[in-house]
């Protein structure tokens, strides 16, 4: 705007001219405003190339803003750049050419084009209105990931979700319909037609699906494809290849990357289950076909549970995510979880942004991620990259997405997914890499190849290490049942080197409908220790009241000497039964204040009822008998107002003096 509005200064004295600056669907900017702002109408004057190779990449970012960025693309190898760039120009055809190249040469050396189009797509937004096709954390992210990038977002929610955070931070947010009131809010977001018809209502260009629901659904891909709408995320043969866990192991054996033994289809009833299991032996393990998050997975140690165990991982893969189809493996003992996050342009060209310890895991879900792995032999973490670069850039895979090995005790790596979507612990490789991955993901959707938006291998570096601390609303004192109830505070920690991530405010209502992540913290540093001490200041600095969380269990995680030495697997919570205690830790009555937070939360719940009591009286169907209450307790009668004002006018002051006698009258 600087530049422009200079040159508009410097071109406007000789008269007025108007170049064809597109920055919205209607042709208006601030800076063909300035341009056209002379109320001389007169034949621009002649223009030095300097002047000129000036204009030309403020015209072009301008143009293509509206155009899209192949139009960047097309207008940077033109040989007619005048010709693109400025068509309204008013100079003679016989030099257009001549001049145009000229102006070329001379726009490589300005500082304008440098900003511009020394990266080219680096500040030109892929899209205008993006939908986050999710709800909470993620959505939240998405939106602002599409706000920096000057898009506007739109934002879906079911009616359990009205109060929720994500709500707000769109531009524009809209109601989703469940299609039989008895269906569970989950269906909402896992409507596909809808969702992809209030995109097309509201002008959305792209629908960024984030992760579970339909993240991983070809055929939600297919028709946003169908209806014109880009899907934020990979191709439909991309999720064909890897959302469904079987086709994936096929695609990773014909990569020659190392797999776990198990069946290269979906098991559809127990008798091929039991087959399998005689074959392999036990233990082995049920996973969900399609979908992640450790939902529809059960670990089977006996032949007499397989039955039963069967039936419940199929069922809540079903209703997690829609398909019920399930496989099994070979259940590893004690493993690393480590997981490479890769970026693709759809063209074989792949990057990793280096990989992610998630060893930290309770009943298959997640709780704590480090990147890069820490203490992993060289070797191998060069091994992971390689056969996850391999297997990624033969399927000619397009955006984010996690290739998921096992190693075992004896350091050997075994294959066992593909996430095709974004990861909930992208954050600690973007605190990392400094690569905003949501962004980039929205980039390569919008055409961009990995060149474009700089990401290039030899470039990517990991420096320092980040952590990340899943905080849910769950009670480890109860099994990690899942709470609910408003929360009455809500603070979370802050300072050098912390990240916050969550949907979470005082007063919200914290629902029993959804997924019970509440806030995810990350933390950065330059070491080891250093991070997990800073881990731990934040979650005992935290102070979330109205519902139970599981940051004392986080906490009891983050000070066990065996996470201390930075060395963990997953079956490191079950072999410590005694993180599950959370009470009467040293940690816990570091202060006053959070020795009193046990009690301080059952006072707020307390008087919560007490006055409701107050103000409502005792509820019927507990038990209340109606007669007795009317004699104790008097309905509160609402305030009368008067009917005319009764209040007399105000005395008169100095206003009064100043307006009788002006400013030299004497009071």
């Amino acid at each position: 705007k600087a530049h422009a509005r200079r040159l508009c200064r410097l071109v406007g004295v000789g008269g007025a001219f108007r170049l064809p600056c597109i920055a919205s669907p209607t042709g208006n900017s601030p800076f063909a405003h300035s341009v056209y702002s002379s109320a001389r109408e007169q034949p621009m004057p002649s223009l030095s190339l300097t002047l000129l190779s000036l204009l030309a990449p403020l015209s072009t970012a301008l143009q293509v803003h509206a155009a899209g960025p192949n139009a960047l693309r097309a207008a940077h190898t033109s040989s007619t750049t005048a010709r693109v760039v400025s068509p309204s120009l008013t100079i003679s055809d016989s030099a257009e050419i001549a001049e145009a190249e000229v102006a070329a040469d001379l726009c490589a050396n300005c500082d304008v084009v440098d900003m511009l189009m020394g990266s080219p797509l680096a500040r030109v937004p892929p899209f205008k209105k993006v939908m986050a096709a999710n709800r909470a954390e993620i959505a939240q992210r998405i939106m602002r990931a599409a706000t920096e990038l000057n898009m506007q977002t739109v934002g879906i929610y079911g009616y359990e979700d009205r109060y929720s955070q994500h709500r707000w931070g769109a531009d524009q947010s809209f109601v989703l319909e469940k299609r039989d009131p008895a269906d569970s809010p989950i269906s909402a977001y896992l409507d596909a037609e809808q969702i992809v018809r209030i995109a097309i209502e509201q002008g959305v260009d792209a629908i960024h699906p984030g992760y579970g629901f339909l993240s991983e659904s070809p055929e939600f891909a297919q028709l946003c494809e169908d209806k014109g709408v880009t899907f934020v995320g990979p191709t439909v043969d991309n999720l064909k290849t890897f959302a469904d866990k079987t086709t994936a192991r096929v695609a990773a054996i014909k990569a020659n990357v190392p797999v776990v033994p198990g069946t290269d289809e979906a098991v559809t009833n127990v008798a091929d289950a039991v087959a399998f299991c005689e074959e392999y032996g036990l233990p082995v393990i049920i996973k969900a076909a399609m979908g992640g998050g450790g939902k529809g997975m059960r670990v089977v140690r006996s032949m007499d549970t397989l039955p039963a165990l069967f039936e419940t991982a199929s069922s809540e893969a079903k209703s997690a995510f829609g398909d019920g189809s399930v496989f099994l493996e070979r259940f590893i003992e004690s493993p690393r979880h480590i997981e490479v996050q890769i970026i693709g342009d759809g063209k074989g060209n792949v990057v990793h942004l280096w990989e992610r310890d998630c060893s930290v895991q309770r009943r298959h879900q997640k709780v704590v991620e480090i990147a890069p792995a820490w203490n992993l032999p060289p070797q191998l973490r060069a091994t992971l990259h390689a056969d996850s670069k391999r297997l990624m850039g033969d399927a000619q895979y397009k955006n984010a997405g996690t290739v998921e090995f096992l190693v075992d005790q004896q350091g050997r790596h075994y294959f066992i997914e593909v996430n095709p979507r974004i990861q909930v612990e992208h954050t600690v490789t973007e605190e990392v890499t400094g690569i905003d991955v949501v962004q980039a993901q929205m980039r390569i959707a919008g055409g961009a190849s990995l060149e474009d938006v700089g990401l290039v291998q030899q470039n990517i570096h990991a420096r320092g290490i980040a952590l990340q601390c899943r905080v849910t609303t769950e009670n480890p004192e109860r099994n990690f049942q899942p709470d609910t109830g408003v929360l009455s505070v809500y603070r979370h920690s802050a300072g050098f080197g912390m990240r916050h991530d969550g949907i979470g405010y005082s007063g919200m209502t914290v629902t029993p409908f959804y997924d019970s992540l509440l806030v995810k913290y990350t933390a950065r540093g330059s070491n080891w220790e250093e991070v997990v001490r800073r881990m731990r200041r934040a979650l005992q600095e935290a102070r979330i009241r109205g519902v139970q969380t599981n940051i004392p269990f986080l906490l009891n995680v983050l000070t066990h000497p065996e996470f201390e030495g930075g060395v963990v697997t997953t079956g490191f919570i079950d072999e410590h039964p005694e993180l599950l205690t959370v009470s009467g830790q040293k940690w816990e009555f570091a202060s006053p204040t959070q020795a009193d937070e046990r009690l301080v939360y059952r006072v707020e719940k307390l008087m919560r009822y007490l006055a409701n009591l107050a103000v409502n009286g005792h509820p019927p169907e507990l038990g209340a008998d109606a007669a007795k209450l009317s004699k104790t307790h008097k309905p509160l009668t609402p305030p009368q107002l008067p009917a005319e004002e009764s209040a007399s006018p105000p005395p008169e002051g100095w206003r009064s003096v100043l307006l009788e006698k002006g400013p030299e009258g004497d009071p």
